[in-house]
């Protein structure tokens, strides 16, 4: 039987990691190649956007990484929070700056992809203005977690920060539904073109 307690602290924990670590990037390239080969050569050319909405195969995989990523941050935060684990807040500082790339790279393909389609960079309606606020939550904790040099209390400030952010990301969700701007964006953009 596998006690998994064990691996609450880093020196367990590394060793175990350092020998996964392969494995995922073993993982990661297999499904990231078939994932672009099937996106950009094997599904067929939108009727009405034509090629340029092959960059959604990117921006919609981002959206969701950088919204997931946030939720195992903050999970990881709070549990540094609740049992006072070192390993915890470690982890949730190791998941910032990858989470705040898929952030970035979500607003960017999706700037990408409104400027053909809508005729516009940027609009600024509830998902895009979401999503522009957790890359800020983002920087925000990986800032604070590094302003601070006590690592005790750079963890706890930052799962209170990550724990607090937790609210956008239904947000983020169901933003569409709830107030229906991008919609209102789009039409509103392609009449001034």
């Amino acid at each position: 039987m596998i006690h998994w307690f064990k691996f609450s602290a880093p020196s367990t924990f590394y060793p175990l990691a350092g020998k996964l670590i392969p494995w995922f990037w073993a993982l990661f390239a297999g499904f990231a190649l078939a994932g672009l080969w099937i996106s950009f050569f094997v599904a067929p050319t939108d009727f009405q956007q034509g090629e340029g909405y092959r960059i959604i195969f990117i921006h919609v995989g981002a959206s969701w990484m950088s919204m997931f990523i946030y939720l195992v941050m903050a999970f990881w935060a709070g549990m540094g929070l609740a049992f006072n684990t070192r390993l915890s807040g470690m982890m949730a500082q190791a998941l910032a700056p990858t989470g705040a790339l898929f952030a970035f790279i979500s607003l960017w393909t999706g700037a990408l992809w409104g400027k053909p389609m809508w005729g516009t960079w940027w609009v600024w309606d509830a998902r895009l203005t979401s999503e522009l606020i957790l890359l800020f939550l983002y920087i925000g904790f990986i800032a604070l977690t590094r302003a601070i040099d006590d690592s005790r209390r750079s963890d706890k400030a930052g799962a209170i920060l990550a724990l607090v952010g937790v609210v956008n990301i239904p947000i983020i969700y169901f933003s569409v539904k709830w107030w229906n701007t991008l919609h209102q964006g789009a039409s509103v953009s392609l009449t001034r073109a």
